[in-house]
């Protein structure tokens, strides 16, 4: 292992991120959209775009879920390229380190946390920006470069991406070859990971979604009783798709209903889901030193939960699971947490109209609170997007009959499916990596 002491504890590793925050400047400052240097509004469509034609553009969505939910309209991001995160991994001793990044993203809540050894666009290692390669990408595009553990093309955030995907890769490259950690990289071993997880703001969401993964690099864990098999959860997620409805079409984002545009930002009239706002970017420690884009800016903070149930203290985890639709999602619906919202956005309703097990979760007492931790979305497309990420464990009076669209699994069943893409979505797989040991969480 080369390149700097391996990180096996938290308070070398927090020395060690104060240390990489001293060592580079860092600069993000508000600006108008319409002053965004590389960026307009196409004068036909009011599109926001690069002027390169990389990256990504903000435009109109028109969406319906169905009578229940209706039609509405809402500007959303479309980033066709496919970009790659991954994880390489190497033993030393027998035992499994991840090679970490320390990161800069422009809508990080505390500028830098920890990225996956590779997070990057296509625009970006393709160096449409004009700037540095992307260190270590060689090890994902080149397969004789170590051994590919995992690898699926995984869906992003559906409120706030039309269809985005990205390829999640763990690599492991063989015990005693050379791979120099640079200046911002460290070898982090798996339990201080799991640790890191559990506090505020320190993984990122690209990490999260990759090291959700990491079970497959260890071999199957013993099989658990489940109250349902893979065959059942299967014919119930394809139940799910057949008969939810998702219609939805691009529309130019001048003809988004209820949004205004301004110079300086695009809102919502009722000051509610999120705004569009530009920022000016400096980072020493980048492949471009300096740059300006928008960004997504979420009006609260989301909740991310699953209620959770064990048949014994040594049991593994039973999750209750939601087949879920967004506006962006792939394909119809996926597996997501019991609650993927911003309760914000629904205190105006009465609570039959709030999302199911909303309330379970807020009321929840300390003592049924096995997982609390908030934890940022993507900052290189967010501004201080958080959400408060939860396992709640239910009581024994817990209702035994459920709406139709949820089903109790094992944490097992649901890790399993995240090796197939557009199964299980970006919250669930963030979460499921905070759970990532088999004991207690």
């Amino acid at each position: 292992m080369t390149g700097g002491t391996p990180l096996e504890d938290t308070a070398a590793f927090l020395r060690w991120f104060e240390e990489r925050r001293a060592a580079n400047h860092y600069r993000v400052t508000p600006v108008p959209l319409d002053g965004l240097d590389g960026w307009r509004f196409d004068p036909v469509t009011g599109n926001l775009g690069h002027r390169s034609g990389g990256f990504f553009t903000v435009e109109g969505i028109e969406a319906s879920l169905g009578e229940d939910v209706g039609t509405w309209t809402q500007p959303i991001i479309i980033q066709d390229e496919i970009g790659i995160l991954g994880i390489l991994v190497q033993r030393f001793g027998g035992v499994p380190y991840c090679l970490m990044q320390a990161k800069m993203e422009p809508g990080n809540v505390n500028t830098l946390q920890l990225s996956p050894t590779v997070q990057a666009t296509r625009s970006n290692y393709t160096r449409v920006h004009r700037g540095n390669a992307v260190p270590y990408l060689e090890f994902f595009v080149d397969p004789r470069r170590g051994r590919r553990v995992f690898d699926a093309l995984q869906s992003e955030q559906g409120s706030w991406f039309l269809a985005k995907r990205n390829r999640n890769m763990i690599v492991e490259v063989p015990e005693g070859a050379e791979v120099p950690a640079h200046d911002n990289f460290r070898w982090v071993s798996l339990p201080l990971l799991k640790d890191l997880l559990r506090i505020d703001n320190v993984v990122n969401m690209d990490s999260r979604t990759v090291l959700s993964g990491l079970p497959f690099l260890y071999g199957e864990q013993p099989e658990a009783p489940a109250p349902h098999t893979t065959a059942e959860i299967l014919s119930w997620f394809t139940e799910a798709r057949s008969s939810h409805v998702l219609e939805r079409r691009r529309i130019p984002l001048n003809q988004v209903k209820g949004w205004s545009r301004g110079p300086e930002r695009i809102e919502h009239e009722r000051g509610a889901f999120f705004t569009v706002l530009g920022v000016d970017v400096e980072a020493s420690s980048r492949e471009v030193a300096r740059w300006s884009q928008p960004l997504l800016a979420p009006v609260d903070r989301g909740v991310v939960a699953f209620l959770g149930r064990r048949s014994g203290p040594d049991a593994d985890w039973q999750v209750l699971v939601h087949a879920q639709s967004e506006a962006g999602t792939s394909d119809v619906v996926e597996m997501s947490p019991t609650v993927n919202c911003v309760p914000g956005n629904y205190a105006h309703l009465p609570a039959g109209l709030r999302p199911p097990f909303l309330d379970h979760v807020l009321s929840a007492p300390a003592s049924r609170i096995r997982f609390d931790t908030v934890l940022s979305e993507e900052g290189g497309r967010f501004h201080a997007a958080e959400n408060r990420y939860l396992l709640v464990e239910v009581p024994d009076d817990f209702p035994d009959r459920l709406p139709e669209d949820f089903i109790w699994m094992t944490r097992r069943q649901l890790t399993g499916f995240v090796r197939y893409g557009n199964h299980v979505n970006v919250v669930a797989r963030s979460l499921l990596a905070c759970l990532m040991d088999q004991g207690n969480p």
